[in-house]
């Protein structure tokens, strides 16, 4: 396609969706395939919040509202951010965005210039490359090691920081692995982009989902008054894939940049959509704690059931809802796994080479589905590799 602007080459893309396009052309076919390829609870957004949208419809939030977001909205965010991060930010440093993507798109755009380093997770979400590739950024990639229970340390922070880094972007707890960082990994990083005068961009839309460990977050040095960028979102909290709603916190001649950017690309986020994620935030969240407790169930069946599977190993996760198996006994790289998996075994899963260069010995399974598809999936990898 010679006819498109040379910035598109490096676009990436989402692996999730083009293995769900295949799976669900096999279906097509009259083949039975079980999902586990994408990130996105299974659980029905909570009735307080349907119903708020279906009221703020009837209300009339149905016209443009401010391109950073609605008053309402902010101050729910506000007072969840006071609530569960120990410091309130102000309302100009809010910007709201329909998913939380935007927040990572804005962040890069506003920051990085050709030439700029970012040092990322590897593996790790892959739309934070894409986009850097995109403006011609420079990717620094930390391995995250198994051994290390895939947690990015400040030492290997350290080795990859230089002159030219412009953003360290983390994700805890990290998509693809579950790996949660410790509060030293948080404040040590966070002491290197001081010392470094680096922006950080931390992703923190799982950050509800936790087991055993607490959550931590750097934007809590600097309140996100200097150098921190807070994301965050209401896809996997309150099961509102589909709702696309997402928020920033930053600095606030950054908010001001972000605001233009939403009104150069989007104008603003839904507004009956704003009204019902300000419930969300406010209603009683026993939901989310008995959600996490399914999730823990899950996360226990489905870890003990891969590690009897010959040639995988796996270590249980502290956060999100993945796991990320090590297959190198198979003798097989994930890419062929991935194939074996979907058209003889029956089973949609991604390979680790979705989420990075260091992913060719590993797998990720999403368990947001229900028990008895991850025991029937389980045994149906059981009974192919054992």
């Amino acid at each position: 396609m010679d006819y498109l602007a040379d910035r598109m080459g490096p676009l990436g893309t989402e692996s999730a969706f083009e293995v769900l396009a295949q799976a669900k052309g096999l279906e097509k076919q009259g083949k039975r395939i079980l999902h586990f390829e994408i990130g996105e609870p299974d659980f029905d957004t909570p009735a307080p919040v349907i119903e708020a949208a279906k009221q703020a419809l009837d209300d009339g939030w149905t016209h443009y509202v401010p391109a950073a977001g609605i008053d309402m909205l902010k101050e729910a965010i506000q007072e969840y951010i006071e609530r569960d991060r120990g410091f309130r930010p102000e309302s100009e440093q809010i910007v709201v965005t329909p998913g939380a993507k935007p927040i990572i798109f804005n962040t890069v755009m506003a920051l990085v210039n050709p030439g700029d380093e970012v040092i990322l997770q590897d593996p790790g979400f892959p739309i934070y490359g894409s986009l850097v590739d995109f403006v011609g950024g420079t990717i620094k990639a930390v391995e995250l090691k198994e051994e290390n229970e895939f947690r990015m340390t400040p030492d290997e922070v350290n080795e990859q920081i230089s002159p030219k880094t412009k953003l360290i972007i983390l994700n805890s707890p990290q998509n693809p692995t579950g790996g949660v960082l410790t509060k030293a990994d948080i404040e040590g990083i966070a002491d290197i982009c001081e010392d470094n005068n680096v922006h950080l961009l931390t992703d923190e839309v799982y950050s509800q989902i936790l087991y055993d460990m607490k959550h931590y977050s750097p934007a809590v040095r600097d309140q996100c008054n200097e150098r921190t960028i807070l994301l965050e979102g209401f896809s996997k909290t309150y099961a509102m894939t589909g709702w696309r709603m997402g928020y920033g916190v930053m600095p606030k001649e950054l908010a001001k940049r972000f605001t233009q950017l939403n009104i150069n690309t989007i104008s603003c986020t839904s507004a009956f959509s704003q009204v019902a994620c300000a419930t969300a935030l406010r209603m009683d969240q026993s939901g989310v704690t008995d959600m996490v407790a399914k999730f823990r169930e899950r996360r226990d069946v489905i870890v003990n059931m891969l590690n009897d599977v010959n040639g995988f190993t796996c270590l249980k996760p502290e956060g999100a809802f993945y796991v990320y198996p090590n297959i190198s006994g198979t003798g097989m790289i994930s890419s062929d796994v991935k194939e074996v998996l979907m058209n003889q075994v029956g089973i949609a899963a991604l390979p680790g080479t979705a989420f990075g260069y260091t992913g060719t010995k590993h797998m990720r399974f999403s368990y947001a589905t229900g028990v008895e598809t991850i025991r029937e999936g389980m045994e149906m990898i059981q009974k192919h590799f054992n």
